[in-house]
């Protein structure tokens, strides 16, 4: 089953979140036990000092008797919530804060010492050493040491125990310092108290991250709603297109990027829904355009063999079929050239020249033409620059075919205007008439191939409706621009750029 690309940035989301989250649990746990277990060790060693300096001094002092040694460290067990094991020099248990059993019996351990070492009750009192040597005969008494453990099996659950060896200062009778040893102070203090105080911690990091996720969560779905769903709609719709339903609407109106690709999907469509008009009329034009030349070579050339024109009037009829057939090889030139625009782009030959020079020349090619229709056609330089690079022959291929079209479309007794003027770097030339004019959807048309705005096809006979797709070609391939303003009954502007020689870098 495909899988939708919601479904892919669940999964996506759900794995990202899932890692991070593992990790976060991997590392925080790992550096807070650890923390907490330093801090519970230090604080452990502090505490484990204080009882010694607040009960043991005193009684090796003599300041105390053993009961109530017994009895402080009992206290000290149950305020700091740990076992106290007090052993002298040998490893004897002298007192512990055992609840049960607080004092030791020096008599009962020297019987327990004799008895026989396989009854366990004679070595452990209530899972209580008399000696600390039984537990293991390597212990390491007089060393400072702290570990963590069950403590040789005598606790059902893990403890940090601490043992610390005691050093006394006393003051000797000749009023020296005197440093002597008293003993050990062992002390068990369950790790529970870390494990709630890391699952309190847990509680405060993991819950808040549950909710983030699920916060997360909630707002994907959201924004699913307003991205995928539209999304969805638009592979719809694009289903539809492809099938030749091009009516089929996306329904998004929304000004964001979804919105505007909906808006350019429903533009292509109604643009590929005129594409069937435009390939029925480009065939129509063309078989037109190829039909009408040689039926008249057809319809003359018979009439010349079956001897119905006369031989003094058959110079005048060949010299029809000549024009005929110039006009079929210039539609098949035309044809020739925009195709080879496409296929390989346009060759250009550039050079500097004066595009003014040019015009000129070119206005009494037209003289006949505009005495015919009595149209005035009028020059206007502003320009003090007009030298430009670019290709002459097709620049004056553009002009020509500018000014012809212009000829065609303005009635008897208007006028027509050239301007050159300057835009910065750039020569702006315009072909203005003051002929028919043009509404925005034949604007639109006008650089379609074989597009003839003369429906009648009854005033250019002689047009093959390639001449502005033509010059569209050119001016592109000049890295160029072409454009034209019109209304209706007012005339078209048609206006081209060319870049100056001067802004240009020529290599030599």
């Amino acid at each position: 089953m495909q899988r939708s690309i919601l479904d892919r940035i669940y999964l996506f989301f759900l794995l990202v979140l899932l890692t991070s989250f593992i990790i976060i649990i991997v590392i925080t746990s790992i550096s807070t036990r650890r923390t907490l277990s330093q801090e519970k060790v230090e604080n452990l060693r502090s505490e484990t000092k204080l009882v010694a300096n607040q009960t043991i001094a005193f009684y090796l002092n003599g300041d105390i008797s053993k009961d109530q040694l017994s009895n402080s460290l009992h206290y000290y067990g149950e305020v700091l919530n740990a076992d106290f094991w007090y052993t002298d020099t040998f490893g004897r248990m002298v007192a512990i804060s055992n609840r049960q059993n607080d004092t030791l019996d020096e008599d009962e351990d020297k019987n327990a010492t004799k008895s026989d070492s396989t009854k366990k009750s004679t070595i452990y009192f209530d899972n209580i050493p008399r000696n600390i040597y039984e537990v293991d005969k390597n212990y390491k008494l007089h060393e400072e040491f702290v570990e963590t453990g069950n403590f040789y099996e005598l606790y059902s659950s893990d403890v940090v125990t601490i043992n610390m060896p005691l050093i006394f200062s006393q003051v000797n009778e000749n009023g020296e310092e005197v440093r002597t040893g008293g003993g050990t102070l062992i002390c068990h203090a369950s790790v529970t108290s870390v494990n709630s105080l890391l699952m309190n911690i847990y509680g405060m990091i993991y819950i808040p991250c549950l909710c983030i996720i699920l916060v997360s969560f909630t707002l994907l779905w959201l924004l699913s709603n307003r991205v995928i769903q539209p999304v969805k709609k638009l592979s719809t719709v694009a289903k539809e297109y492809s099938q030749g339903n091009f009516g089929a609407k996306t329904g998004i109106d929304s000004n964001d990027e979804i919105g505007q690709l909906a808006k350019s999907m429903e533009y292509m469509a109604d643009e590929l829904s005129k594409l069937e008009q435009y390939r029925h009329d480009f065939i129509s034009n063309i078989s037109h355009d190829f039909r009408s030349p040689l039926t008249s070579i057809k319809g003359y050339v018979e009439a010349i063999q079956d001897g119905t024109i006369p031989p003094e009037m058959q110079d005048r009829y060949l010299g029809i079929v000549l024009n005929e057939t110039q006009r079929l090889t210039k539609l098949t030139q035309g044809l020739l050239d925009l195709n080879n625009f496409d296929m390989y782009g346009q060759y250009l030959k550039l050079s500097k020249f004066d595009v003014a020079e040019i015009i000129n020349p070119m206005l009494n090619t037209f003289e006949i033409k505009c005495i015919e229709k009595n149209i005035a056609i009028y020059l206007n330089n502003s320009a003090t620059d007009t030298i430009v690079y670019a290709d002459q022959t097709k620049i004056q291929q553009v002009i020509y075919n500018l000014i012809d079209n212009a000829l065609k479309f303005t009635p008897m007794g208007k006028r027509i205007f050239i301007t050159i003027t300057e835009q910065g770097d750039k020569i702006l030339i315009s072909v203005k008439d003051e002929g028919i004019g043009m509404d925005e959807n034949t604007i639109r048309k006008i650089w379609t191939r074989f597009y003839k705005g003369d429906a009648s096809r009854g005033k250019n006979k002689q047009s093959s409706g390639l001449g502005l797709a033509i010059i569209k070609e050119i001016i592109r391939a000049h890295n160029e621009n072409i454009d034209v303003t019109s209304k209706p009954g007012e005339g078209s502007d048609f206006f081209f750029t060319l870049t100056k020689a001067s802004a240009v870098k020529i290599e030599e």
